[in-house]
């Protein structure tokens, strides 16, 4: 190639490099305008600070999910073998860490008990809970949303280990993102309340 046609390709290099990328490229369809999230329906209110010491306190795991709730996408349901996602819905994050913030937030107000995080290695409570949602999405038939929550809860210094399952049903209005959202969070702050119950005082 010579100097002259060398000299015309470089303006032409340059304005194809500057085209706008969404002409070229696509990312993905396009998020929805709200994303879905869980809020507690008795939140922790701001005040004095809670103090326990490692023996009271209680650990949370970060929870599992079966793989149909590893994204952030709705879950639906159509019978016992037929999964679909809700077209607009969209979790702000993936559902197991969005109940898991819950979770530790209900059983702080119900238990008076702090709860800590796995990453602070130098405190060890008594009491640890774990577990795995099964069911975080909108019956599509049966016109209601479920939550399950299958928990396990051992102590330090005991060989026993209870394993639990907690699960709500909501009816809901409609099958629009909005009244999905909704009864999701009644019934994720059901379960959450049972499971803080469970572990007690």
């Amino acid at each position: 190639m010579n100097r002259k046609a060398l000299a015309l390709l470089g303006p032409l290099a340059i304005a194809i490099a500057t085209l706008p990328l969404s002409g070229c490229i696509s990312l993905g369809p396009k998020p929805p305008p709200r994303l879905m999230t869980l809020a507690a329906t008795a939140p922790l209110a701001a005040g004095p600070a809670i103090t326990t010491g490692d023996k009271q306190a209680v650990q949370i795991a970060r929870l599992g999910a079966v793989p149909a709730l590893a994204t952030q996408r709705v879950l639906v349901t159509d019978g016992p073998t037929a999964i679909a996602y809700l077209k607009g819905g969209l979790w702000s994050a993936a559902p197991a860490d969005l109940f898991r913030g819950l979770l530790a937030e209900t059983v702080t107000v119900r238990t008076g008990r702090v709860v800590t995080e796995p990453r602070l290695l130098q405190v060890q409570p008594n009491t640890r809970l774990a577990g795995q949602i099964s069911a975080f999405g909108l019956d599509a038939p049966g016109n209601a949303v479920t939550v399950t929550f299958d928990a396990t809860l051992s102590h330090e210094g005991s060989d026993q280990i209870q394993s639990r399952r907690f699960s709500a049903r909501v009816p809901v209005s409609s099958q629009q993102p909005e009244a999905v959202a909704a009864g999701l969070n009644q019934a994720a702050n059901q379960v959450a309340a049972e499971v803080a119950d469970w572990i007690g005082r």
